[in-house]
């Protein structure tokens, strides 16, 4: 295999969020870039928050896949500058949200009023109605809040804008 950096982002399609299964880290964000020193393969990352647990999975993921590819000498490398967004997910990732079941995030336009998520009605990915009301500001991880859909009494979970 050739090491160009097309090349290792293809593979890191690869690399699924254990968190959010659908997602790859590619389509997330988290990859930021792939420096080559030398020899060395230096693949930096960023974590969606301060303290993600799913990082070291995918830290380990990211080096047996590519050692299992051939590139042995690999560096993974956590960035926290500039800070990951969910403004980093295109409208095909939202989409991929939506039919996983999870109301994907909205662009986050002002950091002035964070906790907005929490005022105002989330769309149902499973009816797309509005009538949702928040029933915990944390879901199965501190970046997802539970809401209830009132139209098809579905539980779901919403992506909050970061």
């Amino acid at each position: 295999m050739t090491k160009s950096k097309e090349n290792i982002i293809e593979l890191l399609k690869d690399v699924f969020d254990p968190e959010i299964p659908v997602l790859n880290i590619v389509e997330m964000g988290i990859l930021r870039d792939i420096v080559f020193d030398k020899e060395k393969v230096i693949i930096k990352i960023t974590p969606t928050y301060s303290g993600c647990p799913a990082m070291k999975s995918i830290e380990d993921e990211i080096k047996d896949l590519l050692f299992a590819e051939g590139i042995e000498n690999i560096e993974v490398k956590k960035v926290y500058s500039p800070a990951w967004t969910t403004d980093f997910f295109s409208d095909e990732t939202k989409q991929k949200l939506k039919e996983y079941g999870i109301s994907p995030p909205e662009k986050l336009i002002s950091h002035d009023n964070e906790l907005g998520f929490l005022l105002k009605s989330i769309e149902c990915p499973f009816c797309k109605s509005n009538d949702t009301k928040l029933t915990s500001e944390f879901g199965s991880t501190s970046c997802k809040s539970l809401h209830f859909c009132n139209n098809c009494t579905q539980p779901f979970e919403h992506f909050k804008c970061i």
